[in-house]
């Protein structure tokens, strides 16, 4: 895989920060009430009061634990990681105490422990200049990468074909391309939710 191919999506998001700032479009979401609901779906892979880690991978400004603290879930203890200095910076700047990585998991994953589960939230939704294919061969390679760091869980969301039309800088990924995938890695386990009302489904890997 050629290394521009992905890291395009660091330039894209870093450009959505630079513009917009620390908010829902500087990560790239166009609306804050869809943003808190891709976080609900995320957090319904964690029952409540498991007291279990969890790794928020592409964490970008961590609003994921914003979102986690304003619900009072202190059960879980959170860690993030995004391949952008920028957004590890302002993250770590912004929560002190927590732990966050800047760590390209494709080319040097050794320094990154195990999590009980791992969430992928909006890594694999966009591809600006990205071709599809490309963006297809950089989620199997990341998957196959990260399932083993998630002791309980993994979770991510992608963009559904399912829709009235589709755009070129989004990732649309079949069901049944990823349902294949699963299938040949032997992860037989998993759960696709597609009942949120938005044009992306979230599917959870359960170990």
């Amino acid at each position: 895989m050629e290394r521009p191919d992905y890291h395009a999506l660091q330039t894209h998001y870093e450009a959505c920060l630079e513009e917009h700032g620390d908010n829902h479009l500087g990560v790239n979401w166009s609306r804050q009430e869809d943003a808190d609901r891709r976080y609900e779906v995320m957090l319904d892979l964690v029952k409540p009061g498991e007291g279990v880690s969890l790794l928020d991978f592409g964490c970008g400004a961590a609003h994921f634990y914003d979102y986690l603290r304003a619900r009072g879930r202190t059960d879980i203890v959170y860690a993030g990681l995004d391949i952008s200095p920028k957004f590890v910076e302002l993250s770590r700047a912004k929560h002190p105490a927590l732990d966050f990585y800047c760590l390209d998991v494709l080319t040097a994953d050794a320094a990154l422990p195990e999590f009980d589960y791992i969430v992928l939230n909006g890594v694999f939704t966009a591809k600006p200049t990205i071709s599809h294919e490309a963006m297809w061969a950089f989620c199997q390679a990341l998957l196959t990468k990260l399932v083993p760091h998630a002791r309980k869980g993994l979770a991510f969301n992608a963009m559904s074909k399912h829709v009235d039309w589709e755009r070129d800088d989004l990732f649309h990924l079949p069901f049944d391309t990823i349902a294949a995938f699963l299938h040949a890695q032997g992860w037989r386990r998993y759960t696709i939710r597609a009942d949120y009302g938005l044009y992306d489904y979230t599917l959870y890997l359960h170990r």
